[in-house]
């Protein structure tokens, strides 16, 4: 017979849905040739939940026979031949350095103790920052599948996520492929550079928002062009000074090839960061209040490395721990006292969405 499993918060390995196959897969599927798959393979099969906004179930499969959990989420992701949860889904990959992770990794916690008590895994979609102090998380949670900024590992039990690496992972392009390509170092790009990569590089910036700087279109040439487009993509991130100085380095690269990080936004014709939001009044962020002001608010916390205090996520619904998050970002302005109660003025959220 089969092991019974613990309780968890998924449901149990087993077939995919629709195939006509009966019971747990066997026993040895994990140890079997991994399915060969790539990493842009990996990141498509993850980014159609996310656009199908798949409701999050431990019991129900949606029309590809995966389960709509976590761990169903990364077995679709993965290609993997059943479902498989939380126990069983480092047997398919290779634990990894979290300095080392790439999209398509995942970064996986699994309660052994009790793994109905916490138990969970995300899709790595590439850094949001130069520190690597945040990820962009594609994840299969309630309501439904979401790509979200999130603190690396995760808001919750973060020391105790282990980062792992597809064993089937093939490093042939497939498709819109892009996680393979490796930087061609910063030897490639400025003045007088002039070769196939300065056309990728700006191709790139194209299509993540950066037409308006080019005349008439990318080449092979490295122009004023180039430097701007690179310029606003980077403090598109949020990035200042020296990491935004128009020369793409490893972490501007990584996040262009993997679509990944923030798009440059519309700025009349100006390169930098998008025109910061008007202030909307200090009643939205009070106790009892639901509004799209105080989720925007917690998002560009998180952005900006203020989100220690949420245990999921920011969300419409002003918490203490809106409070505590703000009340932090307004002391490393240098502010104390009244100035640093926890709850956004004019001056906090000037500072803020800069």
């Amino acid at each position: 017979g089969v092991t019974p499993l613990p309780d968890s918060p998924q449901g149990l390995p087993g077939p995919l849905r629709g195939t006509g196959a009966a019971g747990p897969p066997a026993a040895q599927s994990a140890t079997a040739a991994p399915r060969a798959t790539t990493r842009a393979d990996i990141m498509d099969r993850a980014k159609k939940w996310v656009t199908a906004q798949v409701p999050y179930s431990m019991t129900k499969y949606w029309s590809d026979g995966y389960r709509q959990d976590c761990s169903g989420y990364v077995s679709m992701a993965w290609n993997l031949p059943g479902n498989e949860w939380t126990g069983s889904l480092a047997a398919y990959g290779t634990r990894i350095a979290r300095e080392d992770l790439q999209p398509g990794d995942i970064l996986l916690f699994h309660n052994l103790a009790n793994p109905g008590n916490g138990s969970h895994v995300t899709i790595f979609g590439g850094w949001t920052d130069s520190a690597h102090t945040h990820y962009t998380a594609y994840e299969q949670t309630k309501p439904h599948t979401r790509k979200q900024t999130t603190p690396m590992a995760y808001w919750t039990n973060s020391a105790s996520y282990v980062a792992y690496r597809y064993k089937g992972l093939s490093t042939g392009k497939s498709g819109s492929e892009a996680g393979t390509e490796p930087f061609p170092g910063a030897a490639k790009f400025g003045p007088r550079a002039r070769n196939a990569f300065v056309t990728r590089l700006g191709t790139m910036l194209v299509a993540r928002g950066g037409k308006r700087f080019y005349k008439i279109g990318p080449d092979p040439v490295w122009t004023d062009a180039d430097r701007r487009a690179t310029q606003a993509f980077q403090r598109a991130q949020g990035w200042k000074g020296a990491e935004a100085d128009g020369i793409p380095g490893p972490d501007t690269w990584e996040l262009l090839v993997t679509g990944t990080g923030h798009d440059i936004p519309a700025a009349g014709g100006q390169g930098g960061s998008a025109a910061v939001p008007a202030f909307p009044g200090r009643g939205y962020f009070r106790p009892g209040q639901s509004n799209s002001h105080v989720d925007r608010l917690g998002k560009q916390l998180v952005k900006k490395g203020y989100g220690a205090h949420y245990r999921l996520g920011p969300d419409p619904r002003w918490t203490e721990a809106d409070r505590r998050n703000v009340e932090a970002f307004q002391r490393a302005q240098g502010w104390r006292g009244k100035e640093a109660d926890g709850y956004p003025g004019p001056d906090t959220w000037r500072r803020l969405f800069a």
